[in-house]
């Protein structure tokens, strides 16, 4: 499964995907996990099967559902202190929760 994360530069965005990667590769889920930031959305999208948006990108969320949808791609929301999570378990967490076609939360090891 391909997920990008959505912010404004792709500089807050490039934290959360790379602490994501190293969760689902220590869980052992095969997640492709970029970093990307909101100008490069319609070059990106086609290839995606999920974006995260970036908690402070609320004033471009409809633009990017907008986009995403037409592609079919599932959008979830940041929460706001995803910062926090500095080993990307919570992040895989709201992956497994959110995202179809991941597994469910509870069935990581």
């Amino acid at each position: 499964m391909r997920i990008i994360v959505i912010c404004g530069a792709g500089a807050s965005s490039t934290f959360v995907a790379t602490r994501l990667a190293r969760a689902a590769d220590a869980a052992g889920v095969d997640l492709d996990v970029s970093a990307c930031p909101l100008a490069s959305l319609p070059h990106e999208v086609g290839s995606a099967d999920a974006i995260l948006l970036g908690a402070h990108m609320g004033a471009a969320e409809a633009e990017v559902r907008t986009v995403a949808e037409a592609h079919h791609v599932h959008v979830s929301a940041l929460p706001a202190d995803i910062a926090r999570d500095r080993d990307g378990s919570r992040t895989l967490a709201l992956v497994r929760d959110e995202i179809p076609g991941s597994a469910p939360a509870e069935s990581a090891r």
